[in-house]
Order: structure tokens, then C-alpha cells, then sequence
């Protein structure tokens, strides 16, 4: 079937599209480098006309037209799955407040749940022969999101890379209500941050010897899994494979130094899969039509039971606090929102269901305030008010540039030991005493 008709008939102006949408809707906004563009400077237009407008996606990459005026919460609320920089000023502003669910719960979420879903729109691929608008590197929880939507309304991106390989890859023109033909705007790039620290290089060494060839990785986004992922680049490890949340710029490095096969893969052989992808052009351009790659929704990659099936799967993260009983805070510090739960958690627990299977959180020991004063990311307990994302019955390994240990087993006394060996010296007597005054600690300090 010729498809152009549908496609023509369907096709309309930013401003026409975005008169679907009406005060007190539902509106999803898809996912990363999928949000809106033309759409949203469309509905930024409208302000005036709606009230109570609630917007709905997660890691912006770009500040959203719809918030440039100084009132638009007045008009806008951003409901957010999983916080950038960007939407943590919106939190300052009082337009944004993020929405906690575990990450590979959302298709679910969408599925079943009685809450409205108005209007979907989001950035695809252009339409291929068949009738399909490919979601490119967001798969995430968008084929769920368009099951949901009473309206469904796609913004055509010729830079968006067409990704493939997988489940729910992309929405038929059938199910599309508005078709936009966008200004193509390159998409959004995440950048890893600066080059790789000396804490960074100490930690990612640490990790990188406990891998064996033909492990499955998962990598999370930050400086440290990235330099992880440049020092596997440089070993001599062969056979990983990929089955990962997020796709990062380090799997692209490690890929073209030949050390990505997937030939030892227990499911999904020979393919890198990944639930969403954000990086810089490089990475979007060895996405784009290659058929190694594995484009699935985060209920599959994330789901415990398909981590677990893979033998010696290796999952490496960040965090941003740990204290004295194993607790990891990876989303919050104290009250004040900085990223997600995401999928830490099912990655922590089904690589620890793996066969040979590891997880390590890694921070540096230390960070630096605004007023240049140092302080330890090991705390006698988390800040008041922190998020725990990795409990302590579930954490494995931690890293720190002062070592790794493995809490897997460790009586209370037993993991303030451990724990405490792997902060920066400064701190140490500080938090042994703490540790006397909490009764896990069984040496004296003296």
C-alpha cells in the first residue's frame, strides 16, 4: 500500500496541530532526544489561551519554549520521569516536579493505568515505505505512551537516526492523528562531561580488572562509566557484550576497538541491546540503520529477568552518596531532586542473579562546594531527606579511587569496616567515631 495519500492528508502546520490539545489535558512530551520541538514552540504560542496544561517526559536536553515566560506555571506543569539540569531549574521555578516510578515499570504504567493521556507528541524519523515513523534512539516506553494516547501527533526529523532491531520501534501512520514536518534541528546531544579525572582513571582500573572476557555490560551515564568504558576500549578484553538501559558514546569506542561481539550472549546473541540512547553525533550516526543494534522498551531491558539471563553481566554506576550501612542515594541530595530511580536498581539486582554477574556503584570519595570546602560522599547515614535508590540488602560492590569492597554478606560492624576503608583518609576518624556512636563498630578508633 502507497501510504502518500494518508500521509498528505494528514499533514499540517505546528500551530494547526497543537489546537488538539485543550485546558486540563494530559500531554506526554515522549522521551530525551524525541521531545518536541516546532510542536512545543507552537504550544508556547498558546499560553495565554490554556490553563492547567500538564506536560509529561523526561531528560531535556534543550529548555522547553513552553517555560520562557516568566508565568508559565501559571499555565504549564512539567512532570518529569527522570530529571536533567534543565528541569531541576524548572523545580526552582515551581513548574516542574518529578514523578517517581522505577523506570522499566513505565510501558506498564501507561498500559493500565486509569490517569488520562490526552495528546502524545514527540520527534521521529521520517515515514519509511511501509508506514512506520521509527522513534529513533527512544524506544524507552513510547509504544506504550501511543497504545495510551487519544491523540497522537509526530514531528518529522530527517536527522533523527532510524533505529532498529527490537520491539516497539516506532507508531504506524494509521494510529497518527497530525503529521509535522519540523525545521530539523540536529538532535540533542549529551556529552560525557570533561575528560577522564585521575579519580576517575583510579576507579575505572579497579572495575575494568574484575571483568572477564565475554561479559555482557551495562553501563550508566557520568564520568566514571565512561572512563570505563575507555579503558575497555584500551584492554585486551574481547567477546562483551551490550544489554544496557542507556546507549553512551563509550559503547560506540569500545565497539570499533573490536571488542563488542555479543558471541556469548545467553539471549539476544550477537545484538547490543539498549532501551534509549543519548550522546553526541558520533553515537547517533553508528546507531543510525545498523543491524547489530537492538532498539527495545525499557520493560525488556530493564526487567530482571532477562538481566539475570545473562551470564557474567557487569552493571557500573554512579551515585552520590553512600553511607555507613550500604544505603546508595543515586537520585536525590537530601530533598533537592537531581536526576531518577531510573533502572539502577534492576540492574544492581539482576546482575546480582546472573550467573558470574557484578554490580558496582563508584563516586569519588570526595566532592568540593561552591565555597571550595571538601567533603566525603560517605556519610555516617544519608542526608535527611535523601532518596535511597539501592538499599543495603541489595547493594554488591562499591568503588571509590581508595578501593572496592564487597558488602554482599557483611554484618553491620563488617560494613562500616569495609565501607569506611574506602573513604578519602581526612575522613576516616570522623566516621569511625560515628560509626562507634551508631553501635556498628566493633575496634576502637583510638
Amino acid at each position: 500500500m502507497d501510504f502518500t495519500q494518508e500521509y498528505s492528508q494528514k499533514l499540517v502546520s505546528a500551530d494547526e496541530a497543537v489546537r488538539l490539545i485543550q485546558s486540563g489535558d494530559w500531554v506526554d512530551y515522549g522521551w530525551c532526544t524525541g521531545t518536541p520541538d516546532a510542536l512545543d514552540r507552537a504550544l508556547a504560542k498558546r499560553t495565554d489561551e490554556l490553563t492547567d496544561v500538564k506536560l509529561r517526559g523526561g531528560i531535556l536536553l534543550k529548555p522547553l519554549a513552553v517555560f520562557e515566560r516568566e508565568d508559565a506555571g501559571e499555565h504549564f506543569t512539567w512532570n518529569s520521569w527522570h530529571m536533567s539540569g534543565i528541569e531541576r531549574k524548572l523545580i526552582a521555578r515551581g513548574c516542574s516536579y518529578y514523578a517517581p516510578i522505577r523506570y522499566s515499570e513505565l510501558p506498564r504504567y501507561y498500559r493500565n493505568s486509569a490517569d488520562p493521556l490526552d495528546v502524545a507528541m514527540f520527534q521521529v524519523a521520517p515515514m519509511d515505505a511501509h508506514g512506520f515513523f521509527n522513534f529513533g534512539p527512544n524506544a524507552s516506553h513510547l509504544g506504550a505512551v501511543c497504545e495510551k494516547a487519544k491523540h497522537i501527533i509526530v514531528e518529522v526529523n530527517e536527522n533523527m537516526p532510524r533505529c532498529l532491531g527490537g520491539t516497539e520501534t516506532g507508531v504506524h501512520i494509521s494510529k497518527v492523528s497530525r503529521i509535522v514536518e519540523g525545521d530539523n534541528p540536529p538532535i540533542g546531544e549529551l556529552g560525557a562531561g570533561g575528560p577522564a579525572t585521575d579519580v576517575d582513571k583510579k576507579v575505572a582500573q579497579l572495575i575494568v580488572d574484575q571483568i572477564p572476557n565475554g561479559a555482557c555490560l551495562q553501563l550508566g551515564i557520568g564520568g566514571m562509566p565512561n572512563a570505563v568504558g575507555s579503558l575497555i576500549a584500551e584492554s585486551d578484553l574481547k567477546d562483551l557484550g551490550v544489554h544496557t538501559e542507556m546507549y553512551v558514546d563509550a559503547f560506540v569506542d569500545i565497539a570499533k576497538a573490536g571488542k563488542i561481539t555479543g558471541a556469548h550472549k545467553n539471549i539476544d546473541r550477537y545484538r547490543q541491546t539498549y532501551g534509549f540512547g543519548a550522546g553526541t553525533k558520533k553515537m547517533y550516526d553508528y546507531l543510525d540503520e545498523n543491524p547489530e543494534m537492538m532498539s527495545a522498551p525499557v520493560s525488556y531491558t530493564n526487567d530482571i529477568r532477562s538481566i539475570s539471563a545473562l551470564d557474567n553481566f557487569i552493571s557500573i554506576n554512579n551515585c552520590v552518596d553512600i553511607d555507613l550501612f550500604g544505603q546508595i542515594s543515586s537520585e536525590s541530595s537530601g530533598t533537592k531532586q537531581i536526576s531518577g530511580a531510573g533502572g539502577q536498581l534492576d540492574f544492581v539486582l539482576g546482575a546480582y542473579l546472573s550467573n558470574g554477574g557484578k554490580s558496582f556503584i563508584c563516586c569519588s570519595s570526595t566532592f568540593t562546594d561552591k565555597q571550595g570546602v571538601m567533603h566525603s560522599r560517605i556519610r555516617p547515614t544519608l542526608a535527611e531527606g535523601s532518596i535511597v535508590t539501592d538499599t543495603r540488602a541489595n547493594t554488591h560492590y562499591i568503588v571509590t579511587e581508595f578501593g572496592m569492597v564487597n558488602l554482599k554478606g557483611l554484618s553491620a560492624w563488617q560494613r562500616a569496616e569495609a565501607i569506611i576503608s574506602i573513604a578519602h583518609p581526612d575522613f576516616r576518624d570522623e566516621l569511625i567515631a560515628e560509626a562507634e556512636k551508631m553501635h556498628i563498630w566493633r575496634r576502637s578508633n583510638k
